[in-house]
């Protein structure tokens, strides 16, 4: 097979900074390279003081499971709702949930109601 350009010359002393073209192409080429693959520093997030969906030091844990012991009970309340309106396996799938939800919220409730025993006997009386 005849190719129709010939191949250049093999010249092991031709640097790739030859022309000012080919250093701009290089240092094109390594930023793109660092901005795709280079890892970069984690930004650092921003405080929200009183945003009650992130979790930091600044909410206790009794507020945090009353929290989550009220949203337990609107699942359920919803759930219960829904099964109201269903029939057959639909109605059992809703109900379980409804029940499932309430199981968590006693739980949680009972890990509320232990908190506070062990705060009580804390306290010198």
């Amino acid at each position: 097979m005849i190719k129709p350009t010939p191949n250049p010359p093999e010249n092991p002393e031709t640097s790739p900074y030859e022309s000012p073209d080919s250093k701009k192409f290089h240092d094109a080429a390594e930023r793109a390279l660092d901005h795709h693959f280079k890892p970069c520093a984690q930004p650092s997030r921003p405080k929200h003081k009183g945003a009650l969906f992130t979790l930091s030091a600044d909410h206790d844990a009794e507020a945090l499971m009353s929290n989550a012991s009220q949203d337990l009970l609107s699942i359920s309340a919803i759930a219960a709702d829904l099964a109201d309106d269903l029939d057959g396996t639909h109605r059992s799938v809703a109900l379980a949930l409804s029940r499932m939800a309430d199981g968590a919220r006693l739980m949680v409730e009972g890990a509320l109601d232990y908190q506070e025993e062990r705060e009580m006997r804390r306290m010198p009386g």
